[in-house]
């Protein structure tokens, strides 16, 4: 994987294997509780193996298969070092826009978690006309993918992620004209990249588009929604007993984030997949309170500082020409591991 050559096959492969499953109204349930209605989002699909990326997806009304349409995208959870980052579309037909204005959605940032799950109870409500789908990006996804060795950065990420989400409602037969972003990186390259992508389709990518158009405001709802689900009710599949789940809201400034991630440092294994190894917050303080530990491949020297410390590389077993055992005994002392056991280097099969 790389940047923006990332190809079309390993796009579509990346967003093909993650789990997809649809949640009409049968997978929320609705309480009438001290005159107010709470909506739960089922996460069921994801819950059960947090570890991969996941897409949750309305039905799509009729009505979009028939008439242009317009959709909006944001995500929610970028900036976090704990939990996955949501990103969410939603579509109905231009025609509806006043209808989806009437229903006051609004930038999910600036509404209470309250607010949040009353819109999009109203949004679930008027699926006649209106569309949703998501893509949680677990935090195991973004960890792996900012840390291998070919780099795949969180803005890649994000725009794949985004990608997969307008492609994900074409090939469901929604009729898109109109595309609203929230950018990621410069706008101008973003709208550009997108319009490439998608000829044919009318692509908006604006900074705040969120509070700009109220297609990306739905949006925005929809990814905040599930992103707050998500990490209230995280599985912690490491079976570490009794966790502490009093961690604030993720963002690293924040102090309960802070204090969890000093109490639920293990100095060996440091974090459950909850926490995003990709981080410079997780990285200093594993850097600072962890046990040492020295990777050859981490220098480029790597070799000479194993030997300086009269220690063989990992990196020379995979070398051609390798010394046989006897050479070998000549110029470094064997660990008694192996002598007491008397194993020895194995040269051929």
């Amino acid at each position: 994987m790389c940047f923006i050559s990332f190809s079309l096959a390993k796009r579509r492969a990346l967003f093909n294997s993650t789990q997809v499953f649809e949640a009409g109204a049968q997978h929320f349930d609705y309480r009438h509780r001290n005159r107010q209605w709470k909506v739960t989002m089922d996460l069921c699909e994801f819950e059960a193996d947090n570890s991969v990326s996941c897409r949750l997806a309305s039905a799509i009304p009729d009505v979009c298969k028939t008439e242009d349409c317009c959709l909006g995208i944001d995500e929610a959870g970028r900036g976090p070092v704990l939990g996955p980052m949501v990103y969410g579309i939603c579509f109905c037909p231009v025609a509806k826009k006043e209808d989806l204005k009437d229903l006051k959605v609004a930038d999910s940032k600036t509404l209470t978690e309250a607010q949040r799950e009353d819109l999009f109870r109203k949004l679930d409500e008027a699926k006649s006309f209106v569309g949703w789908a998501l893509q949680i990006l677990s935090p195991n996804t973004i960890s792996t993918s900012m840390l291998q060795r070919s780099k795949y950065n969180l803005n890649a990420l994000s725009h794949d992620a985004a990608i997969g989400l307008v492609q994900f409602a074409l090939d469901s037969g929604v009729q898109l004209k109109e595309v609203f972003v929230d950018t990621v990186g410069p706008a101008e390259k973003y709208q550009e990249k997108l319009s490439q992508w998608f000829p044919g389709v009318e692509v908006t990518v604006r900074p705040k588009a969120d509070s700009l158009f109220p297609i990306v405001s739905a949006a925005s709802i929809c990814a905040k929604v599930a992103r707050d689900h998500s990490v209230k009710d995280w599985n912690f599949p490491e079976d570490l007993g009794e966790v502490d789940a009093d961690y604030g809201s993720g963002y690293p400034n924040d102090p309960k984030t802070k204090a969890w991630l000093l109490k639920e440092l293990d100095p060996v294994f440091g974090y459950p997949q909850f926490v995003r190894f990709s981080w410079s917050t997780t990285q200093t303080l594993l850097d600072s309170k962890a046990v040492t530990v020295h990777w050859d491949d981490d220098e480029e020297d790597g070799e000479k500082a194993a030997a300086r410390q009269n220690n063989t590389s990992m990196l020379s077993y995979f070398k051609a020409g390798s010394k046989t055992s006897a050479q070998q005994s000549n110029t470094h002392q064997t660990h008694r591991f192996f002598t007491e056991r008397r194993l020895q280097s194995l040269v051929t099969l």
